[in-house]
C-alpha cells in the first residue's frame, strides 16, 4: 500500500471512530468538502502537509498522532 492510501485509510479510521462524516470534516477543519472527496476517492495524490495539518485540527489531533501508526511506520521509503 503506497502513502496515499495510507493517508486517505488514516482519515476514514479517524472519522470512523468519531462517528464523523467527510462532511462533517469539513465543516470541523475548514479543508473543502471537495478536497477531502478528492484525498477519499483516490483523485487527489498529494493532499499536502497544510491540508493534513487542517484535518487533523478538525479531528483535534497533532500531527504526531496522525502520522503515529504501525502502517505508516511500515511504509518502505519511496523514491522517485
Amino acid at each position: 500500500m503506497g502513502i496515499y492510501n495510507v493517508v486517505k485509510e488514516r482519515i476514514l479510521s479517524l472519522c470512523k471512530e468519531r462517528s464523523l462524516t467527510p462532511n462533517g470534516l469539513s465543516y470541523s477543519s475548514g479543508v473543502p468538502q471537495s478536497t477531502i472527496k478528492s484525498i477519499l476517492n483516490d483523485e487527489s495524490k498529494n493532499p499536502g502537509i497544510v491540508t493534513i495539518k487542517k484535518l487533523c485540527d478538525g479531528l483535534n489531533i497533532t500531527i504526531t498522532d496522525f502520522f503515529n501508526t504501525t502502517e505508516f511506520r511500515e511504509l518502505e521509503q519511496e523514491l522517485k
